[in-house]
């Protein structure tokens, strides 16, 4: 799939607003796919279509994960994190798109895992620190990211473990083991 049919199939699908992000993910993608000295093309493509599924009905996508044994953990996370796995299987069954690698870095997009592939860190970071978000720690995550790309990561988790937290919910397990990894990683 070329990018401009990518952007021409997700602006139907998004807001405005989420367009603009879209487009903020893509940037900030490109640009930490250049440190990694990866696949720009498989990128970018997951970069415009890690939203896909965004607004589509809750009961849809919980519908669709119930009937995945992997995926229908997500449904007991709350709703914020269906979009993932659900947009990874519907970019498959109606965009087309089988590569695994851009399948894989929208399925893990909001949640991380353990173990990630550079294309899954390269969307994950993107995806927290594109230039629309403006939320508390958000700035230190990107300065991190100019030096380490995997410290940007883990402070990422941190931020988003202590803010679910805070709010008395539960936290993804992959999201704590991807935390987990990427610190005794670096021991």
């Amino acid at each position: 799939m070329d990018k401009s049919k990518a952007l021409q199939i997700v602006k139907e699908q998004l807001t405005e607003n989420r367009y603009k992000h879209t487009l903020g993910v893509r940037e900030t993608a490109l640009y930490l796919a250049k440190r990694f000295n990866i696949d720009y093309n498989k990128v970018e493509i997951a970069a415009i279509l890690h939203d896909y599924a965004k607004y589509r009905p809750v009961e849809e996508m919980r519908e669709l994960l119930r009937g995945k044994e992997e995926a229908a953990r997500f449904i007991a996370y709350g709703d914020e994190l269906l979009h993932a796995p659900a947009g990874a299987y519907f970019i498959q069954t109606e965009a087309g798109v089988a590569d695994g690698d851009i399948v894989s870095s929208i399925y893990w997009h909001t949640t991380g895992k353990p173990n990630m592939t550079a294309y899954e860190k390269v969307l994950f970071l993107a995806d927290y620190i594109e230039p629309n978000r403006t939320f508390p720690g958000v700035e230190e995550v990107r300065e991190t990211a100019e030096k380490d790309i995997d410290a940007a990561i883990v402070m990422a988790l941190g931020n988003t473990i202590q803010f679910l937290i805070s709010k008395n919910v539960p936290v993804f397990p992959e999201t704590l083991a991807a935390y987990n990894d990427l610190v005794m990683e670096r021991k």
